[in-house]
């Protein structure tokens, strides 16, 4: 018989009490739903035992990682559709028990284990990381962390972020963007050169260096001498190997090291972009404090961090799952509001914060068509559960940005002097306009 679609369409609904808003095709051939959608192919029944023993995100992240399921259409489209039904459901135990006391629902269950085959959780994909989350952010888990995310091989990330290798919120033009990629990133490297007022003879420490793109660019184009920490001994190498290249060796050191374990400050600036949202909630105050005192007096921090939204209670706050077994092990996101009072109460004197959200959905678009361009290259590199794990999540990050789920901020932040002089500009915006390529 080939109606496993229309059966399993049916059982689907009846779950979630809501149409099916993509076409369903399945392991027999079979089709059901809206003709016009993409279609949510489940290539075999083990999809639904990933689904079934792990309901919600992690389970359909299983599935797709594995590939047992996959899109055919537009992605963005389906993951919008399929958003309403999953990530914005807010399901939890609670929901999941009063559902279970409903005899309907618990014959669709029944129905679904029947056509799911043998009643065995499915082995999780390789890609996953899963551990408990206590004894987070010692300075050996996040070595262990950083690793599991940056370590993947140069040339995969060379195929998603492009020549630039930046691999944070690019900087648009405006109307909607028709530049490239680099310029983007180069105009975004110098919104943060402008903001923390570079000037040659200058030193300047660059947390979370990342593959050495803003160390090149402070001391190619602002004359100052940089130091780059990072724990990734891939993405090191790789900067150096740049910084040679350049002849810029005299003026850029890469270090693998802690940001706890700098001590050879003051530094005139420090910049800190897309690194933040792997310290944690619990390191946030250490890591303001210990950037707070390697900053010189009047110095200045361009902070640059992804942002949830704060919920009404901040104690029913759960990491995302999937970011946390597959993308970010131990990454922690928090409101904007969170991160300027902490960085206040390390001492710093914020002095502006300007949102940068919608840049960071063009950016992440940008990142996927790059992956998509060269996927037989990337699932050669990398292998193809990997790859999907990375198209997955620029994809849904670039819906949650652009839906204003989640948000990009760089904060500035001054350790004033005593004397109360911060050295900032009255009139601060004049560094909007990004600078010649």
């Amino acid at each position: 018989m080939t109606d496993a679609a229309p059966r399993l369409k049916g059982i689907l609904e009846q779950l979630l009490g809501a149409p099916l808003p993509v076409r369903i095709r399945t392991w027999d051939g079979s089709q059901a739903g809206p003709p016009d959608s993409p279609v949510l192919v489940v290539r075999n029944r083990r999809a639904l035992r990933h689904l079934l023993f792990k309901p919600g995100e992690l389970g359909l992240a299983r599935a797709w990682v594995a590939g047992d399921l996959t899109i055919e259409g537009d992605l963005y489209t389906a993951l919008d559709s399929l958003a309403g039904l999953i990530w914005e459901r807010g399901e939890d135990a609670r929901t999941l028990a009063q559902s279970l006391r409903d005899p309907d629902f618990r014959s669709a269950v029944r129905r679904l284990f029947a056509m799911a085959g043998p009643p065995l959780p499915p082995a999780p994909p390789r890609e996953e990381v899963r551990r408990p989350r206590r004894g987070l952010h010692t300075k050996r888990s996040d070595k262990r962390a950083i690793s599991h995310h940056y370590d993947v091989g140069n040339d995969f990330y060379e195929i998603v972020l492009g020549p630039s290798m930046v691999y944070s919120c690019a900087y648009w033009p405006a109307p909607p963007p028709e530049g490239t990629l680099e310029q983007a990133q180069h105009d975004k490297l110098e919104l943060v050169a402008r903001k923390l007022d570079l000037r040659p003879g200058q030193r300047l420490l660059d947390v979370g260096c990342g593959w050495g793109s803003m160390a090149l660019h402070a001391a190619r184009e602002h004359g100052v001498s940089v130091v780059g920490i990072t724990l990734s001994q891939e993405q090191a190498a790789y900067a150096r190997k740049r910084i040679a290249e350049e002849g810029l060796t005299d003026r850029i050191e890469i270090r693998v090291q802690d940001y706890r374990d700098v001590a050879d400050g003051p530094f005139d600036a420090i910049s800190s972009i897309g690194m933040a949202e792997h310290v944690g909630s619990e390191r946030y105050l250490e890591y303001a404090t210990v950037l707070h005192r390697l900053l010189k007096p009047g110095g200045r921090l361009l902070n640059h961090q992804i942002a949830r939204r704060p919920q009404r209670d901040e104690s029913s706050y759960q990491v995302d799952e999937f970011i946390d077994a597959y993308v970010f092990p131990d990454g922690e996101l928090a409101p904007l509001g969170t991160t300027v009072s902490l960085l206040e109460r390390a001492g710093f004197e914020v002095r502006d914060v300007e949102s940068i959200r919608e840049h960071y959905a063009l950016t992440l678009r940008r990142w996927v068509d790059n992956l998509q361009a060269d996927w037989t290259r990337a699932v050669s590199l990398t292998g193809p559960g990997r790859a999907r794990v990375w198209q997955l999540y620029m994809a849904a990050s670039a819906l949650a940005f652009e839906r204003n789920r989640i948000g990009v901020n760089q904060v500035v932040a001054v350790r004033t002097p005593e004397s109360g002089v911060s050295e900032m500009p009255l009139r601060a915006r004049v560094w909007g306009a990004p600078g010649p390529a």
